[in-house]
């Protein structure tokens, strides 16, 4: 096998490892002492606490890297379907240990994490990175795609906040409702235009030839199958981040009709 290879393989089994080690070791102990909330949860809400934990870590460094790559990564900017994936490689190896790791745990615990469509996201994803790994194909795309990791802490967050009781008035949730809509909508939403418009313009190109009809099909499929989901998403995030900030609207509004009224 070629040294390189062995260098994705190796990391991919590591960030497995380093992932699992996290839901099952760290995050609890950690969050045990953190959060003295952390204590009082039930055994599901510790499960979701824990894959949540995990799956905000993945997002900051996968985010990163990602971001890195796009802005510096000469390579892929200029060649995104056949240029040097290299960079992207590594950074697709880990966010393929953490997915792995994230499926089976989603399926041993399903009476607490489980959810199809999250089922359907990773393996989506998967299924798109074989090519990426396997064959070194789209870079850019696939890199492009792990922009969406920089909504992911935000939206967990919402949920470290609902668990732990803070009211959906209080300034801590308003605060990160706006801003997981305004990243969520950035990153996942706002990007499609770009991502589509870079795809329809390698279209034509000689090299997409080169690639296999497997290759496109993992592209174009699953490109489409997480742009779903993200519309899906994004509707209930706009319409929960409205409800919040109409229902801390009241009781200021309620005041000043009070005030008037006295």
């Amino acid at each position: 096998m070629d040294p390189f290879n062995q260098l994705i393989l190796t990391l991919m089994v590591l960030s497995f490892l380093a992932f699992q080690g996290l839901f099952h070791a760290v995050s609890p102990w950690a969050s045990s002492h953190v959060s003295s909330g952390f204590r009082q949860l039930s055994r599901k809400q510790k499960i979701e606490w824990n894959s949540r934990t995990v799956s905000t870590l993945h997002a900051l460094v996968v985010g990163v890297f990602c971001f890195y790559i796009l802005v510096f990564d000469d390579a892929i900017n200029l060649d995104p379907v056949w240029g040097d994936a290299t960079l992207v490689k590594i950074n697709v190896a880990i966010t393929t240990g953490y997915l792995i790791s994230d499926l089976l745990l989603i399926l041993y615990f399903w009476d607490a994490i489980g959810d199809k469509l999250f089922i359907v996201h990773h393996l989506a994803a998967l299924y798109a990175y074989y090519y990426v790994l396997g064959k070194g194909m789209l870079p850019y795309f696939a890199n492009f795609r792990q922009l969406a990791e920089f909504s992911t802490p935000c939206v967990n967050q919402r949920w470290l906040f609902e668990v732990l009781g803070y009211p959906k008035s209080s300034k801590p949730n308003l605060a990160n409702g706006v801003l997981m809509a305004t990243t969520f909508f950035l990153v996942r939403i706002m990007v499609m235009p770009v991502y589509y418009g870079r795809m329809y313009s390698v279209l034509g190109m000689q090299a997409i030839y080169r690639v296999s009809l497997g290759g496109r099909i993992a592209w174009i499929l699953s490109s489409f199958c997480l742009d779903v989901m993200n519309l899906m998403w994004m509707h209930k995030i706009a319409r929960g981040c409205f409800k919040v900030l109409h229902s801390g609207q009241r009781p200021k509004l309620q005041t000043y009709v009070n005030r008037k009224v006295e």
